[in-house]
């Protein structure tokens, strides 16, 4: 297994090229992460201008600050993925407090109703990124598990693999959806929405 601490060479040069001013390293970079952007912040958003805005601001932040991914924190997917969650929730807060009737006092309830939306959105952004960049054999037999309805013993059979590889394989497929769930909780939640 390789070393956690020793981040893709890919990464590492992609970084180094942006920070140098590469312009053709940003057009290799939107190559290769446009539609995970423009996704993401749809899937945030709902909305194909604001994602198409959302895609610019991302790719603008990574162009003007190369510096702020910190290879040793992960791949540079990730970070990427972080910058569009983070700008999108933004412009949705942004938006939807603009919504919001300007009189002094508004109601609790239509700002908790902002925050629940929000973190709805939040939430399934991250699910849909972490079944997008999972190992194609966990999401395979969460696929067939969710969508056809299977259980584990019909899964093994379909994957052509062991019922106790099955079972690994959904497993750790939902494990790594809950963390979806978990990062998408404000502090000292205690799991109820």
């Amino acid at each position: 297994m390789a070393k956690k601490d020793v981040p893709p060479r890919w990464d590492r040069t992609m970084q180094q090229r942006l920070a140098r001013g590469e312009a053709a390293a940003l057009g290799e970079l939107y190559d290769r992460f446009a539609s995970l952007v423009h996704n993401l912040a749809h899937r945030v958003l709902g909305d194909e201008k604001a994602a198409d805005t959302v895609t610019r601001e991302v790719f603008a932040h990574v162009w003007e600050h190369p510096e702020s991914y910190d290879p040793q924190q992960g791949p540079l997917r990730s970070w990427v993925a972080g910058v569009t969650h983070r700008l999108a929730v933004q412009r949705l807060r942004d938006s939807e407090t603009a919504a919001l009737p300007r009189e002094a006092g508004a109601a609790p309830e239509e700002t908790a109703e902002l925050e629940r939306k929000v973190r709805r959105a939040s939430v399934a952004a991250r699910a849909d990124f972490i079944v997008h960049s999972m190992p194609a054999p966990l999401r395979a037999a969460l696929e067939l598990a969710y969508f056809q309805r299977r259980d584990y013993r019909q899964t093994a059979v379909d994957l052509g693999v062991t019922e106790d590889e099955a079972r690994r394989r959904l497993r750790l497929g939902l494990q790594l959806l809950s963390t979806a769930y978990d990062a998408g909780m404000p502090p000292g939640h205690g799991g109820a929405v």
